[in-house]
């Protein structure tokens, strides 16, 4: 990251429970910080949490929470939800506390410091109807504190000392004994109060790393534990309005992570996998963001509960494996930035091609490889992608740059791009590698090569990993990465699915008035006020036939001005105007004045679809089926070979 944030760096040095004889600072840090939250303690909707260090030497530290989170590409800064900090002594009076900014608190007369206390505000309770506020963290990232659910993704909840972050940790999370508790974090002990109406749960992290990589979820939940060969599945799922269960869920996660393992083959890094499913109506106070944040050996869920049983397994598997990939990378193949992450001031990685794109490619790619989904359903994810991508987004970006630049304009605003493009690169590289290979190495191996060469534990260096990956494979691979990836060449999608035997076969399809085959006609242009005809109404019929014309500014529309504040609302009425009904537009075209005077008429547009190249040579069909696992002696597109 870029941003010119001054760090305040001290040097502290913690003793253990107060002993006087001095220690070296590596072994000061291996006495842990003893954290807790109380959840049987909750005041107006806020959790209390103590941090007990130690014994500092240090006169002056510094406390913070995350201002930014592994896997989120946008400023949370969770220290906005600490309230009341408390610096107590050892006599219990109160130590001088200064904050500095949003996520950092100065302790003075440290040497005197027994705990921290503070409350804990929870962001789901800050979202808005609408969706997301602009500031408050995604919601699968985010912290809920209700009677009946609590998501405790504890980088909410727990910071560190600037000069602890390889600290071990203690963690004591107390809630009613009626409680359903579920983490995946080390435990340690658990204890009853005495009259049996609480249970304290303790736990165990390494660093601080462990406490921010293992969410957890308390409350009243549904859980379902079972095996997929040799991983243990938690399944965790809160439905408020209990439309969904755990048990009705269970089957379809389980055939999910079946064929994820079938595909994965060897690569197997974690034991157990949690998965904690928050299923929002969108009321006041649920979550309003709907999507997942991964861990190792984790993930939290948010999705719809109105949705039905067929359409939340369909977000089930497009989603959750999504997540249940990144154990491939970055959770195993990651760069020094991810790997020694800064939560306050981060640096970030150039390949957001690989950790998103290519794991949105697996997320995808399994699903026909395996039987989850025929060829043809699979060609309309394609295309689907490469339409959003070259049509809400900046085609001629470089995506390194985009990626290590990631919180600044114009980038941030291309990041979502990791999702379609990046993911078409995994496509385009996959089929790269199966031609030069003659069918025996893809972009599954290559990840498999990488994860062997590096892993959990060793990081590769940023800058070198294009040209490490290109004398792994192929010249055409090198050539792919540094002409789409660093130059930001847009890409032939055509010439690569040819390679694969697909072709485009267009159609002429009725579309609105706001549309295109390429998306929106309209553009709005906020520093200038104006609504303006975008390149895709050379794609509609009706606006053609009319004589519009790419980058007309629109001034009025049956006689009421648009202005850019008043642009949605045009917009909206045009989305619902009916055939046959008048029309009247006052268009700015360099500076002359064009008036339409008409009748909305059905309006056409030309569709693009992936389809199988009946004229495909021998060579292409059967680098096909070797990418999607098909039988050559298939009846239909949906019968495979064996894995």
């Amino acid at each position: 990251m870029k941003y010119a944030l001054s760090t305040i760096l001290l040097s502290v040095i913690l003793l253990a429970c107060g002993s006087p004889k001095d220690i070296d600072n590596d072994l000061a840090t291996a006495h842990p910080i003893a954290t807790s939250i109380d959840l049987t303690q909750i005041i107006d909707d806020k959790a209390p949490v103590t941090i007990n260090p130690g014994r500092f030497i240090q006169d002056t530290v510094i406390y913070r929470m995350p201002r930014i989170i592994q896997g989120s590409y946008a400023v949370d800064n969770f220290g906005k939800y600490i309230e009341d900090i408390k610096a107590i002594d050892y006599d219990g009076n109160h130590l001088t506390v200064t904050k500095l900014d949003d996520n950092t608190w100065q302790i003075v007369n440290a040497t005197q410091l027994d705990k921290l206390e503070y409350f804990v505000n929870d962001t789901y309770d800050l979202e808005i109807s609408g969706g997301l506020a602009e500031d408050i963290p995604f919601s699968p990232g985010g912290t809920n504190i209700s009677p009946e659910n609590y998501v405790l993704n504890l980088h909410g909840f727990i910071g560190y000392f600037e000069s602890l972050k390889k600290a071990q940790y203690t963690l004591d999370v107390t809630a009613p004994a009626t409680f359903e508790r579920t983490s995946a974090l080390q435990n340690t002990n658990i204890k009853s109060s005495p009259d049996g109406t609480k249970i304290t749960t303790s736990y165990f992290a390494p660093r601080y790393f462990d406490i921010t990589d293992n969410p957890m979820m308390y409350g009243k939940l549904d859980v379902e534990e079972f095996m997929v060969d040799d991983i243990k599945i938690v399944l965790s799922v809160y439905s408020p309005n209990k439309k969904h269960k755990a048990s009705t869920l269970k089957e379809v996660v389980a055939k999910m992570m079946e064929a994820q393992k079938t595909y994965l083959g060897d690569i197997n890094t974690t034991s157990r996998y949690d998965i904690y499913l928050y299923l929002t109506d969108r009321s006041q106070g649920q979550p309003k963001g709907i999507g997942a944040l991964e861990h190792h050996t984790s993930t939290v869920a948010v999705l719809m509960e109105t949705y039905t049983p067929d359409r939340i397994a369909q977000s089930i598997i497009d989603i959750i494996s999504h997540e249940f990939f990144h154990i491939v990378t970055p959770l195993t193949v990651h760069s020094e930035d991810v790997h020694y992450f800064d939560y306050y001031e981060p640096t970030f990685s150039k390949h957001l091609w690989m950790y998103e794109g290519v794991t949105e490619y697996f997320a995808q790619h399994f699903q026909v490889y395996e039987g989850l989904l025929t060829p043809e359903d699979y060609y309309k994810v394609i295309n689907s992608q490469i339409l959003r991508s070259i049509t809400y987004y900046d085609d001629t970006m470089s995506f390194t740059e985009m990626s290590e630049h990631v919180l600044e304009s114009p980038y941030q605003k291309n990041y979502s791009n990791v999702y379609q493009k990046g993911a078409l690169i995994g496509m385009c590289m996959d089929i790269l590698l199966r031609e030069a290979s003659n069918g025996n190495r893809s972009m599954l191996s290559l990840m498999k090569e990488l994860s062997s060469k590096y892993g959990v534990e060793k990081p590769f260096d940023d800058d070198s990993l294009i040209s490490e990956i290109t004398e792994m494979t192929y010249p055409s691979i090198g050539e792919f990465l540094n002409t789409h990836i660093v130059n930001g060449t847009p890409i032939d999608y055509s010439a690569f699915l040819e390679k694969v035997g697909l072709t485009f076969e267009e159609s002429k399809v009725e579309t609105g008035f706001v549309q295109s085959g390429k998306g929106s006609v309209f553009e709005a242009d906020k520093d200038n006020d104006i609504l303006f005809f975008s390149s895709n109404v050379s794609e509609n019929s009706f606006w053609v036939e009319n004589g519009v014309l790419e980058n007309d500014i629109i001034k009025s529309v049956n006689g009421v001005d648009v202005s850019y504040d008043t642009a949605r609302a045009i917009i909206i009425k045009l989305y619902g105007a009916k055939l046959g009904e008048d029309i009247s537009l006052v268009l700015n075209r360099n500076g002359e004045e064009v008036i339409i005077n008409t009748k909305m008429t059905q309006a056409y547009t030309t569709k693009a679809d992936l389809v199988e190249n009946k004229n495909a040579t021998k060579s292409q069909i059967s680098l096909r089926n070797a990418w999607l696992n098909i039988n050559p002696n298939r009846e239909n597109s949906s019968e495979r070979s064996k894995p």
